[in-house]
């Protein structure tokens, strides 16, 4: 399943719920995946309410599915998808998650500095439902409108003022 769009929490828990039996890894990086021991720590449910450098007010929710990797333990497999819903399932006991929010995985070691980054796609391989991330990327919304992005500077019309309406000391002009 390629999701180069955001995936929304609906969609990302109907294929943990579609694939119980299968391992959930977690690639991050080239060739990295996160430890096998990993843990789920909290899912964040956070409300974003922004104004872009258009003047523009946004507003959408973001799912931060967080990641924690125990350093000195090591699994050989990780979790089952199954596992995920069980703790998805106790969240979802305490908090109402937003269906069409953001999900976001949160995540770092000692080798990679913690960033949230969003499923970009998600593969079956074998026995793994391999969920690859991608990072965050800083975007500007009112270029991607069609805007200027605060760059354009108004242009500035300069006056010859040495002409004979100019003010001369004692012309009573200032």
């Amino acid at each position: 399943m390629n999701t180069t769009q955001t995936t929304n929490w609906q969609t990302f828990k109907d294929t943990l719920i579609q694939n119980p039996e299968l391992n959930l890894q977690f690639k991050y990086a080239e060739n990295k995946l996160v430890d096998a021991s990993y843990h789920i720590t909290e899912i964040k449910q956070a409300p974003i309410t922004s104004v872009d450098c258009g003047g523009v007010l946004s507003g959408w929710t973001e799912i931060v599915v967080q990641l924690w990797e125990p350093i000195g333990q090591h699994q050989r497999k990780p979790m089952k998808a199954k596992k995920a819903l069980t703790i998805i399932d106790v969240v979802e006991q305490k908090l109402k998650l937003a269906s069409d929010g953001i999900v976001k995985i949160e995540f770092g070691n000692s080798d990679f500095d913690t960033r949230q980054m969003f499923p970009n796609e998600i593969i079956i391989d074998g026995d793994d439902l391999v969920i690859d991330l991608r990072p965050d990327a800083v975007q500007c919304k009112a270029i991607n409108r069609g805007d200027s992005c605060g760059t354009d500077k108004p242009k500035v019309e300069l006056k010859n003022l040495a002409g004979a309406n100019s003010c001369a000391p004692g012309s009573g002009c200032c």
